[in-house]
C-alpha cells in the first residue's frame, strides 16, 4: 500500500502527516529528515494497528 504524505515547511523546519492515518505525524529540521521520520512513523503506526488487531485503512488520498 502507498499512502499520501503531506510535508509542510514550518517556522522551525518541516512537518509531515498522513491524511489516511490519523495521528501519524513527524517533524524535522530538513525536508530529507522529515521524509525519513514520517516513513518510520508510517511503519510504526501500521505495526501498532496490527498488534492491536485494528483494521489497516486503505489509502484514499
Amino acid at each position: 500500500m502507498t499512502y499520501a504524505i503531506v510535508i509542510e515547511r514550518t517556522l522551525n523546519g518541516y512537518s509531515a502527516y498522513v491524511p489516511d492515518l490519523p495521528g501519524c505525524v513527524a517533524a524535522g529540521d530538513s525536508q530529507e529528515e522529515t521524509e525519513k521520520l514520517i516513513s518510520e512513523a508510517v511503519a510504526y503506526h501500521l505495526e501498532s494497528l496490527r498488534e492491536r488487531g485494528n483494521p489497516i485503512p486503505e489509502p484514499q488520498t
